[in-house]
């Protein structure tokens, strides 16, 4: 019988919810990427063409004899400055075309800075020989977008170059015709945009298992909850409707003492009667404890595991073959705990452990061993079977509320038993050994004082 087991679907649901957002995001912001990549090469390419047009020979010729004429214009006295700065003007338009160029195509303070260089058909920076404010020569390169100590050195400069070619495919430029033309090619990089798009997906599949970690954790806790006040409710409600039965159970037994002589045996009966309907008055009252805080008192366990081990002695099942209980205790020191609660923990243990032995099938060594010691870390109690023992699966999910592998179980038992042992008496229950077949090793560790 399986109850409380409402995560599950959802778990799967947020799980497959966020493998649907994470393809999702990956998905469009590829599709972003590729989007701004063709809007930068078509840029790249505008960029060499206007490089490739304003490197025609007939540009270069004729700005070279416009040049000359403005020269032998300027030698002649005769000849009136307006004609020559009209002359001026007319050679400025190439200067207007370079600007276009350089400002307009790939502008520098664009959304969009591409890092580009313009090389030779060896793959080698373009050099031009410029003039400073002093009027000295400095050489120049044709790196474009890319910070000077990225490129300060011949070494550093061939590097980048050979890192822009792995990035994207190259744009030819021919410089001339004919045989004397000249290739060239224009290699460019990512804009910071691109770059930055590229951890999106990873951001975003970060922050939604944040939030898929944040829900499940929310939507556990929030289950658990219930799970508790479940527990608190039905074990008061279970104390209260006890209460009542067990008051009157008692006082017929004192009727029925009354009437019968001490020395009989329906007199005898009735104290075994009396000491189970006490026992049953303990089982209510610690139901009633449940929800409130136990008061804890330092004692020595010994006492306390004696008087669970000798009441179950008196319960153990009827099944084939000789079942014993065999206790090896051997723990000393003084253990803050609640002795009713505790030994319920035990009972519940001891009683599961029953239960192994009797659905096993084998007919010798059925038994069961209560042992304590003394640890460095405090007190450990081991409760062993040779009963069925349990697979994985069992052994994963056998504390979770509602989980049993009795078709008539309510899978609440070890909860509680876990309940008590680490809620309460701050200590840890855990399966250390389980094998099919061979059985299973439950053991409760507490702090000593």
């Amino acid at each position: 019988m399986k109850l409380f087991d409402r995560t599950g679907p959802t778990k799967w649901i947020l799980v497959l919810l966020l493998v649907f957002l994470g393809l999702g995001s990956v998905v469009y912001n590829q599709y972003l990427i590729n989007r701004i990549l063709e809007q930068e090469r078509a840029s790249v390419q505008l960029w060499a063409k206007a490089l490739e047009f304003n490197a025609l020979p007939i540009h270069q010729e004729s700005s070279r004899l416009l040049l000359n004429v403005i020269d032998q214009l300027e030698s002649q006295k005769a000849i009136p400055d307006s004609l020559i700065q009209k002359l001026e003007e007319v050679e400025g338009l190439r200067s207007t075309q370079n600007f276009v160029t350089d400002e307009l195509i790939l502008d520098n303070r664009g959304s969009f800075k591409l890092p580009a260089v313009l090389v030779d058909d060896n793959d080698r920076p373009l050099e031009y020989l410029l003039l400073d404010e002093k009027g000295e020569p400095v050489v120049e390169y044709s790196f474009r977008n890319i910070r000077s100590t990225k490129v300060e050195t011949e070494e550093k400069r061939l590097a980048y170059v050979q890192k822009l070619k792995n990035m994207n495919p190259p744009i030819p430029i021919t410089v001339g015709d004919g045989e004397e033309a000249l290739r060239q090619y224009v290699y460019y990089g990512e804009s910071t945009v691109v770059q930055i798009l590229r951890y999106v997906p990873a951001i975003q599949i970060v922050v939604i298992m944040l939030l898929f970690f944040i829900g499940y954790t929310s939507l556990v806790s929030i289950t658990r909850m219930e799970q508790s006040n479940l527990w608190v409710g039905m074990a008061k409600e279970a104390a209260h409707q006890l209460g009542t039965p067990i008051s009157s159970l008692l006082g017929w037994i004192h009727l029925f003492r009354d009437d019968l002589p001490e020395q009989s045996e329906q007199h005898s009966l009735l104290n075994e009667i009396e000491k189970d309907v006490y026992r049953l008055k303990g089982v209510a009252e610690r139901f009633g404890k449940i929800g409130s805080k136990p008061e804890l008192k330092p004692l020595e366990i010994a006492p306390v595991l004696d008087e669970a081990i000798k009441y179950m002695e008196r319960r153990l099942p009827k099944i084939a073959g000789e079942v014993s209980i065999k206790t090896d205790l051997q723990a000393t020191g003084l253990v803050k705990l609640n002795p009713e609660l505790l030994q319920w923990a035990v009972e519940n243990l001891m009683k599961n452990a029953m239960d192994a032995l009797q659905m096993t099938q084998e007919s010798s060594n059925k038994g069961i061993t209560v042992r304590s010691y003394t640890a460095s870390n405090g007190m450990v109690l081991e409760i062993a079977d040779t009963g069925i023992g349990m697979d994985a699966a069992t052994k994963k999910n056998i504390f979770r509320p509602g989980y049993s592998t009795k078709k008539r179980g309510w899978g609440l038992g070890l909860n509680l038993t876990k309940r008590i042992v680490e809620e309460y008496h701050g200590g840890e229950l855990t399966v250390t050994k389980s094998e099919l077949g061979v059985g299973t090793t439950m053991q409760i560790r507490l702090k000593l004082v």
